[in-house]
């Protein structure tokens, strides 16, 4: 019987699009300046900004307080930031194993793709799982997975029309990483 609660580190993870890869990267480099991190994510600097202080608020990341030196990195993870760094790095590297960009998925994209690989296969069971998301939400986070080829939609030819969701390849390879 599939999960009636969906993961809360993974809705935390997805609440912001640059979370994931965000943490992966400080992970990966045990803290990072401002300046390193704008080129090395792509991103500009207010998107970049409003990712850290997202991080920030739920208690991922906290300024260095010895930052000052030019080795020494600005931003570095907590230690509840280090359990969710891990898993964050698990799903940018599979992610780029599909061949996903980072940033790409939306809000509810990641909780979408492991609600579906846990046996959550029709609207509305996903809609009951991922509760505060809108039905537009959970719409446009299938449609996008559906862009990225990592969930197909099969409409079933019965009265009335249904429609199941299922993860491609691509989407259990991600699914995996997000359990």
């Amino acid at each position: 019987m599939p999960s009636s609660v969906p993961d809360p580190l993974l809705v935390q993870l997805g609440s912001h699009r640059w979370l994931v890869p965000l943490l992966a990267d400080l992970a990966a480099h045990r803290g990072a300046r401002f300046v390193e991190l704008i080129p090395r994510l792509a991103l500009p600097r207010d998107s970049l900004t409003r990712t850290l202080e997202a991080a920030a608020t739920i208690g991922w990341v906290r300024r260095n307080p010895g930052h000052g030196h030019p080795l020494r990195p600005e931003y570095i993870l907590t230690e509840a930031g280090e359990v969710a760094a891990a898993r964050a790095a698990t799903i940018a590297a599979a992610q780029g194993a599909v061949g996903l960009p980072p940033g790409a998925a939306t809000r509810w994209g990641l909780p979408l793709v492991a609600g579906i690989g846990s046996g959550h296969d029709r609207f509305n069971a996903l809609s009951r799982l991922l509760a505060p998301a809108t039905p537009r939400a959970l719409s446009q986070g299938l449609a996008a997975l559906g862009a990225h080829g990592l969930v197909r939609r099969d409409v079933l030819d019965s009265r009335p029309p249904t429609s199941r969701y299922g993860l491609t390849q691509s989407g259990r390879l991600l699914a995996e990483a997000c359990f």
